[in-house]
């Protein structure tokens, strides 16, 4: 390889190499589309939600527990989000953030973005939130998006009634969640 050559090679090696990133992860998503809820009554989704148990992920690697979401509306209609946990030290970690439906005022998929509000024109700061299972009293959620590489499972109170929380996961394996993904999380020690 010549020295001229040798940087067209490495620009075309950086360019694809996240196409076929992309294209592998296409492969691994489940056939079967997921889709949210028909209907979410936004206002009465407002309040607190506690971590029941979620996917592990990258944002959340420092929480220990006591894990919730606060949710309220805006004057605008956007919700407004407060994430809170417990560190290892016993500090509390907190993430303020935005919330916007798509589509109708009915509508159960969401747009959230944690970043600061000036960057909100940028796409990429915003993530898929999809109400994918909620029961008819609004005390136990489902929270995913399009590829299930994300799955919280929050609730109105800190301790879940296991009967509810066993269909509720039956639903789940039946969307196509691998539920030996699923991590508890500690609440009210």
């Amino acid at each position: 390889m010549n020295k001229r050559t040798q940087p067209i090679i490495i620009t075309a090696f950086c360019c694809l190499f996240p196409l076929a990133a992309m294209a592998e992860g296409a492969k691994e998503q489940p056939e079967a589309g997921l889709s949210a809820i028909p209907s979410l009554d936004v206002a009465r989704y407002m309040g607190t939600w506690y971590e029941i148990a979620k996917y592990p992920n990258r944002f959340q690697k420092k929480c220990a527990t006591d894990t919730r979401a606060d949710y309220s509306l805006d004057e605008d209609g956007d919700v407004r989000v407060v994430n809170r946990c417990k560190l290892p030290n016993g500090e509390t970690a907190e993430a303020v953030g935005a919330a916007r439906q798509v589509g109708t005022a009915t509508s159960a998929t969401l747009k959230v973005r944690f970043a600061p509000s000036w960057l909100s024109f940028l796409p990429m700061v915003w993530g898929d939130y999809w109400v994918i299972d909620i029961d008819e009293g609004y005390q136990l959620v489902a929270v995913s998006e399009p590829t299930r590489e994300y799955l919280w499972i929050l609730s109105r109170t800190p301790k879940v009634d296991p009967p509810a929380y066993d269909a509720l996961l039956q639903r789940l394996l039946r969307k196509g969640f691998d539920l030996g993904k699923l991590e508890i999380s500690r609440q009210g020690d």
